[in-house]
């Protein structure tokens, strides 16, 4: 598995993941998913941050 995929796998993960910690954050219900929204959040700011930071398909050279 090359950098490229990963990208393309970690960079739709984080941004759900992103998406279920600010749920998490609005919801009313459970204290517990309020307690653990941040972390969620934050894990999914730092995938993205660093999903973005790999090489996308079009800036790979094929040597050959």
């Amino acid at each position: 598995m090359n950098l490229t995929s990963v990208r393309r796998i970690a960079e739709p993960a984080s941004i759900v993941m992103i998406g279920l910690g600010l749920a998490m954050l609005m919801q009313p219900w459970s204290l517990w998913l309020y307690g653990h929204s941040f972390g969620v959040l934050l894990a999914g700011v730092a995938g993205y941050t660093v999903a973005g930071k790999l090489p996308q398909a079009s800036q790979v050279r094929h040597h050959g």
